[in-house]
């Protein structure tokens, strides 16, 4: 590990990122920079692509800077902070596949919390107690009621669900414990679309887990039809309804909420999404009309896990950080549509 540009060498704060070349953090990574930040990346690059690295680096014009290794090594992950003076953590290194994770519940439990209890001990042994944490809706579970507030019951239907309920339990016993934390749980909904220059986006190892890479790769003629799962859901076409949220306006979300900590905002939770829902089928008619290209589709019974809807109400993220999803469905397919188109050339 080096120390050849710490903290203050460009003039930047230094934030880290883990498993910052995922979907999530290259597009948080690009986000950063632009707000004047120097995001760090820890990555073991066990479900993401070192390409990436040079991908951001086209993208921001300057290296990237990223150590190779597990958020579960804690010894690394606390001298990371120290020697590139890292004051603040954004946590993107987890496994998130709700179906996934019925089928292999243990992976889940070992590394989504094993792997948040090694990064909470490095950061209260390196005196960097700046967190901000990739929840998810599904902490909500079946939701109560619709749209969905902060203050809603929290609950869940998988493995995976409930290693985002227990990290951010985790999250509120170290606050508890010592008050020199700060912290923003982020609530995602459903993360969709891609970088508008095309180079990076989401490319999950294997079959994707997430609706839109199978759509896109459906419309790419890389598999022959999209499996619909469930076509008697309590909603207008019987397809599952999910808030489906560009990935950019989510990234400037992570910067609102980091710029709030950072000028003293106590510790808060706020929902990320944009307030509306849409069907599957409303997502495959939007990614054709994107893209121009047919989009095969059958129906397959439900999985387990899933509900039938979930939408925010992000308001208490705008009344907080001054922040709201700008994008359009059709952007979000347009994006996925290019990004996807590039990865055929």
């Amino acid at each position: 590990m080096s120390e050849s540009n710490p903290a203050g060498a460009t003039g930047r704060a230094n934030i880290l990122l883990t498993g910052g070349a995922g979907y999530l953090g290259s597009h948080t990574y690009v986000a950063l920079w632009q707000a004047g930040f120097q995001p760090v990346i820890l990555d073991d690059f066990s479900n993401s692509d070192p390409a990436t690295l040079k991908r951001l680096q086209q993208i921001t014009g300057t290296p990237t800077r990223c150590e190779r290794g597990s958020v579960a090594d804690t010894g690394l992950v606390a001298e990371l902070i120290k020697l590139q003076r890292i004051q603040a953590v954004m946590h993107f290194a987890g496994f998130k596949a709700v179906g996934e994770s019925v089928a292999q519940p243990l992976k889940y439990y070992r590394n989504n919390l094993g792997g948040m209890l090694s990064l909470l001990q490095a950061m209260g042994d390196s005196a960097c107690q700046t967190l901000v944490f990739s929840s998810s809706a599904t902490v909500y579970g079946d939701p109560s009621q619709l749209p969905i507030t902060e203050d809603c019951p929290r609950s869940h239907t998988s493995p995976y669900g409930h290693t985002k309920l227990i990290c951010e339990d985790m999250i509120a016993a170290v606050q508890q414990a010592s008050g020199a934390w700060r912290t923003a749980v982020l609530r995602y909904f459903n993360p969709v679309g891609a970088h508008p220059s095309g180079l990076i986006g989401e490319a999950p190892l294997g079959t994707p887990n997430n609706l839109l890479p199978l759509v896109a790769q459906v419309a790419a003629g890389l598999r022959p039809a999209l499996k619909v799962y469930g076509q008697d859901f309590a909603t207008p076409d019987g397809t599952g309804v999910r808030d489906y949220i560009h990935v950019q306006d989510l990234a400037q979300g992570h910067v609102a909420a980091l710029a709030a900590l950072l000028r003293g905002q106590a510790s808060f939770t706020v929902n990320l999404g944009t307030g509306r829902g849409h069907s599957v089928l409303e997502v495959v008619r939007a990614f054709e009309l994107a893209s121009g290209r047919p989009v095969p589709w059958q129906f397959a019974p439900r999985r387990s896990g899933d509900v039938a809807s979930c939408y925010a109400d992000p308001g208490l993220a705008e009344h907080l950080l001054g922040w709201r999803a700008e994008r359009t469905l059709a952007q979000m397919c347009a994006d996925t549509w290019r990004w996807q188109a590039g990865l055929l050339t």
